[in-house]
């Protein structure tokens, strides 16, 4: 019956997520969840929100969660769009923002979601390559070009691109959107918000799925100057009207309001993960830099994939990309403490002996 999609989508190559699994007692460790459940008072605003009310319609401009947005980052409501994820948000700004005549660029290596939405609105792209050591190089995107969008830190490498270089790629870019998609921004880096004000083609896009632990809920937003955030507020006004639900709101603006629940869990994960990447190295794996909820790392010996597949084996799943130049590399989700002993325990038995007592 493919005979009725239309030419697009017989065009189209969609994204595929991380692995849900459905059997029980998985270590899950490969879509970068937090593995601390939501602040208290999310859950408490989620159940005084349960009831009648459930049957109105929310509000479709999300004005309190716009506001706890800007009162939390020091914008203003006007430079705040939110969307039902980070996902809707990037794509809204696809189709608002970086569909011009010039191609868009963005990393070799980076998040797969960015050539799908290009597929998706007819967008011609450019991949620029990371360096040999998985970097991003401002230098590189001085190019003609429609729009310029990258994560930060990059996915899945983990790599961070510090401030001052998100700057001079504004600086070199001052006729040119320039996106910076922050889901992992939280767990080691500084967020490009402190920039908006004096860069109005930047436009920075954040997640509450990684580092307050709602991925559940589906929230993401949008910080840039209000002419950015009106653009988005027309593709969304076109599309669907009342994106989050009362849920939704409620429990995000829960969630951006419990500084000091957020503060906790993200130095919990970023002190696992340094320990997770010390001990990934006594095993001889490479790991790079990471300033996400995630490390990125290859073993000289082993191969990713059948490294992989042994650790599904003993009920740990990771995340293998089968793609040029990262074939070799593993992401794996910092979890819990008693998560990553026991990958490590895995890994041990895996490699054998000697990375037993390396790590002993």
């Amino acid at each position: 019956m493919s005979h009725f999609w239309s030419a697009v989508v017989h065009r189209l190559t969609p994204y595929v997520p991380g692995e849900q699994p459905k059997v029980a007692g998985l270590i899950k460790l490969n879509t970068n969840e937090n593995p601390y459940g939501p602040s208290p008072r999310v859950l408490s605003a989620l159940q005084a929100e349960v009831g009648d009310g459930l049957r109105l319609y929310p509000d479709p401009n999300a004005e309190s969660l716009k506001s706890a947005v800007a009162a939390c980052y020091g914008v203003t409501p006007a430079q705040v769009f939110v969307g039902n994820g980070s996902d809707e948000v990037l794509a809204h700004a696809f189709l608002g923002l970086l569909q011009h005549e010039q191609p868009l660029l963005f990393p070799d290596i980076t998040y797969s979601f960015y050539p799908v939405y290009c597929g998706l609105y007819g967008i011609e792209f450019e991949a620029v390559p990371l360096t040999a050591d998985f970097e991003i190089e401002v230098a590189d995107y001085a190019r003609p070009n429609g729009g310029i969008i990258l994560p930060n830190p990059n996915a899945p490498t983990g790599r961070l691109l510090p401030l001052a270089k998100v700057e001079a790629l504004l600086a070199g870019n001052p006729d040119s959107v320039v996106v910076v998609d922050e889901a992992y921004v939280d767990f080691g880096g500084q967020s490009a918000i402190a920039l908006v004000d004096r860069h109005p083609q930047l436009l920075v896009i954040q997640t509450l799925s990684k580092s307050r632990s709602l991925a559940g809920l589906r929230v993401g937003f949008a910080v840039g100057h209000p002419k950015l955030i009106e653009a988005l507020e027309r593709v969304k006004n076109s599309f669907n009207s009342y994106p989050l639900g009362r849920l939704a709101i409620r429990g995000a603006v829960a969630a951006m309001e419990d500084r000091q629940y957020f503060e906790q869990t993200r130095q919990m994960i970023m002190r696992t993960r340094e320990e997770l990447a010390g001990k990934l190295r006594g095993f001889g794996f490479e790991v790079l830099p990471s300033a996400a909820n995630f490390v990125f790392a290859r073993h000289p010996v082993w191969d990713a994939a059948e490294l992989a597949a042994r650790l599904r084996e003993k009920a740990i799943i990771v995340r293998h990309f089968r793609q040029e130049r990262i074939e070799q590399f593993l992401r794996i989700t910092v979890g819990t403490d008693d998560q990553c002993a026991a990958l490590c325990r895995a890994l041990a038995l895996i490699l054998g002996g000697e990375a037993a007592i390396v790590n002993n």
